[in-house]
């Protein structure tokens, strides 16, 4: 049997969605439960550069602080773009942008004036900026956007925070936005943090439906992440699973081994790494089989 390249991995992100921007965060470290950001580098029309700063609130409900967040995530991008530059002349533009999926409609008014407590005739000599506020709850899922991918973090933000059953219901939707196979870690992931009646079967048909070869290092990276935290239940299944995985594959190499002689490294790593159905297959198929191949016959 001819041994073929391994398969690459789908690599873990530490971002919910993928979209070009940068990585690294501008929110303090005891609030990133609350809120995520990222920044997005463009130009305008005549060219000069201009930086998206948008803000991600995970909350239920609307936080009225919010723009004080906004205001020290962008001081803080600022304060590295001088310490990039120290012979800066201009700052660069950045406009911010709130991304609210809270229970709730958003009813708090969207400039950082409104924070200042002072009188109306003091407000054009103060520092005040505005920033619009999307808030996911009032528009249709279809309508969340054009693009599938972002269709579906979107959509998974949306009813983050929305109660069990109306989760549910909207679980095949995000499901069907999700076409790209590099999205569905961090989607999948961020849903096990917020949707609390998931469990591990609906995981597993989830994956199985867009990437099934992925199915055991996924569940895997589960259970390694976030389920020991908040779902040990579903750890002690992996456990589980694992080791009646091993034990089919010892037996599986030992049984081919006495057979047809030393076996390639090529085929031990694939029996080893084979899902426990598709192991249980090749079990049955080697009763019969007169060749190596033919125990990986379909």
């Amino acid at each position: 049997m001819s041994c073929p390249d391994r398969k690459s991995r789908i690599p873990v992100r530490p971002e919910w969605w993928s979209l070009p921007g940068r990585v690294h965060s501008f929110v303090e470290e005891n609030l990133r439960p609350y809120y995520s950001d990222r920044l997005f580098e463009a130009k305008t029309i005549s060219g000069k550069p201009v930086s998206f700063y948008v803000l991600i609130e995970h909350k239920s409900f609307e936080d009225g602080k919010v723009g004080w967040q906004i205001f020290r995530g962008i001081s803080a991008f600022l304060e590295q773009k001088v310490r990039e530059n120290e012979k800066w002349q201009q700052l660069p533009a950045v406009l911010a942008l709130l991304v609210y999926n809270g229970a709730q409609e958003w009813r708090i008014p969207n400039e950082f004036l409104a924070l200042v407590d002072t009188d109306e005739a003091l407000h054009p000599w103060l520092l005040n900026f505005r920033f619009p506020v999307v808030d996911l709850g009032p528009i249709p899922n279809r309508e969340l956007s054009r693009h599938a991918q972002l269709r579906a973090g979107l959509m998974a933000l949306k009813y983050g925070t929305r109660d069990p059953e109306a989760q549910m219901a909207a679980l095949d939707q995000i499901v069907d936005a999700l076409i790209a196979p590099e999205l569905l870690l961090p989607v999948l992931l961020y849903l096990l943090t917020t949707f609390n009646n998931l469990d591990e079967e609906q995981v597993r048909q989830v994956v199985r439906r867009i990437k099934p070869e992925e199915e055991s290092a996924m569940m895997s990276q589960f259970a390694q992440n976030i389920l020991s935290k908040d779902r040990p239940e579903w750890v002690a299944a992996m456990v589980r699973q694992d080791i009646r995985q091993e034990e089919a594959a010892s037996m599986l190499l030992k049984q081919m081994r006495r057979k047809f002689g030393q076996t390639p490294d090529c085929v031990v790593e694939k029996i080893r790494s084979a899902e426990l159905e598709v192991l249980e297959t090749w079990s049955d198929n080697f009763v019969f089989a007169n060749s190596v191949d033919e125990v990986f016959t379909s």
